[in-house]
C-alpha cells in the first residue's frame, strides 16, 4: 500500500512538471454572411457565404519551454465551413481534401530565431494580405484581379522556414524552402516547389516589407513563376493607409499587379476602402500578344460590438477586361463567371466572432 501511494506521488509529481512546461490553446473564429451576387451573363444569386471580413477557422497552438531558451511548439489550423459544416477551404468537389487547411508545422524556438517544418503560408503572400485593408478576405479580397495564381500563392506543402528573433530594433525577415514531392508514381512535374523569402521594417505608425519568390507553377504548364512584392502601411491614426505593388513573370508572361486602401475608425466602427488594379501582358505566340486590365473598387463598414464580435456590410464590383472572367465571388456564391470582358457586383452583410 505504502509503495502504491508513493508511486502515485512520483506520477503526480512529474506530471505536474510537464503540466507547468507545456500549454495548448484552442481559438478560433466564425464569420457568416448573407451575400449577393450579380455577374454580367447570368442571373443573380442569393446565398449564404462565409469568411466575410476573416477567415472562418479551428486551431490548436501548443508550446513546451524546454529550458536554455529553447522551446518547441506546434499549430494546427482548419478552415471552417460553418454555413454547410463542412471543413471549408480545400474541400474538393468529390468530397475529399486536406484536413489542416491553413496551416500545420512543428517549431523550435531560441534566441536566434524559429525553425519551422510543415503546411504554412508563403513569404510573398503576406505583403498581400497584411497590406490589404480587407485581407484577402470576402468581397472585397485584393486577389480578385490575380491573373497568375500559382499553385504556392496563399500556402507551400513540405515547406522548411526560418524567422529571425522578434527583438532587432523593429527589423523582421523569413525565409522558405518547400519541395514540390509529386504525389504520382512516373510523376515528373514540380509544380509546388518554392523558395522565398521576406524582409521589413516597423517602427511606430510605420511598415514596410519586401518579398521575392521563385516558384514552379503547375497551372502554367510547369513553368517557373518569379514574384517580386512590396508592401506598405503608415497609420496616421485617424486612418490607416496601406497597399503593395506586386510583379509576376514567367516565360511570355507579365503581370504588374497593385491595391491602395484605408481604414478610418469611426467610434466603435470603421470604414475600409479601396482600389486594386491587374494589367497582365500576355508574349507566349507573339503574333497573338495581348495585355488585360482588371479593377476592383470595394467598401466595407464594420461595427465592432466588442473586441471579439463584428457586425458587417460590404459592396465591391469586378470589372473585366476583353480576355478574363474575374469575379467577386466563386463557389456556390454565383450561377456562373461573368462573361468575357463582363463586370461582376456583390454586396454581404454579417456576422464575425473570434473565440
Amino acid at each position: 500500500m505504502k509503495k502504491s501511494l508513493l508511486a502515485l506521488a512520483v506520477l503526480g509529481a512529474y506530471a505536474g512538471v510537464a503540466s507547468a512546461q507545456s500549454s495548448v490553446t484552442l481559438y478560433g473564429t466564425v464569420d457568416l454572411s448573407g451575400k449577393y451576387v450579380k455577374n454580367d451573363g447570368s442571373a443573380k444569386r442569393l446565398s449564404l457565404g462565409r469568411d466575410g471580413i476573416n477567415s472562418s477557422q479551428l486551431g490548436f497552438r501548443g508550446i513546451e519551454d524546454l529550458g536554455g531558451g529553447l522551446k518547441a511548439g506546434f499549430l494546427l489550423l482548419s478552415s471552417v465551413g460553418a454555413d454547410s459544416g463542412d471543413i471549408g477551404a480545400g474541400q474538393s468537389a468529390g468530397g475529399s481534401g486536406k484536413f489542416w487547411t491553413r496551416r500545420s508545422t512543428v517549431s523550435l524556438f531560441s534566441n536566434g530565431g524559429e525553425l519551422r517544418l510543415g503546411r504554412d503560408y508563403t513569404p510573398t503572400f503576406w505583403n498581400d494580405t497584411i497590406f490589404d485593408a480587407f485581407g484577402t478576405n470576402g468581397l472585397g479580397d485584393s486577389t480578385h484581379v490575380l491573373q497568375m495564381a500559382t499553385t504556392t500563392f496563399v500556402r507551400a506543402d513540405n515547406s522548411i522556414g526560418y524567422f529571425l528573433p522578434a527583438n532587432i530594433g523593429g527589423f523582421y525577415g523569413q525565409g522558405m524552402v518547400a519541395a514540390s514531392e509529386p504525389g504520382q508514381a512516373g510523376q515528373t512535374s514540380n509544380g509546388g516547389r518554392y523558395v522565398g523569402g521576406r524582409v521589413g521594417f516597423a517602427a511606430g505608425p510605420f511598415d514596410v516589407a519586401l518579398a521575392a519568390a521563385e516558384q514552379r507553377n503547375a497551372p502554367l504548364f510547369g513553368q517557373t513563376q518569379k514574384t517580386y512584392n512590396i508592401g506598405g502601411a503608415w497609420d496616421f491614426g485617424f486612418l490607416k493607409l496601406m497597399g503593395y505593388i506586386d510583379r509576376d513573370t514567367a516565360p511570355g508572361l507579365r503581370e504588374t499587379r497593385g491595391s491602395i486602401s484605408a481604414v478610418v475608425p469611426m467610434g466603435q466602427g470603421e470604414i475600409h476602402v479601396g482600389y486594386d488594379r491587374s494589367k497582365l501582358t500576355n508574349n507566349i505566340v507573339p503574333a497573338a500578344a495581348f495585355s488585360n486590365t482588371i479593377w476592383q473598387a470595394k467598401a466595407t463598414y464594420q461595427y465592432n460590438l466588442s473586441k471579439r464580435t463584428a457586425m458587417y456590410a460590404t459592396i465591391a464590383e469586378v470589372a473585366n477586361g476583353d480576355f478574363s472572367r474575374a469575379g467577386v465571388a466563386s463557389g456556390t456564391s454565383i450561377n456562373a463567371a461573368p462573361t468575357l470582358g463582363g463586370k461582376s457586383k456583390g454586396f454581404e452583410a454579417g456576422i464575425r466572432h473570434f473565440f
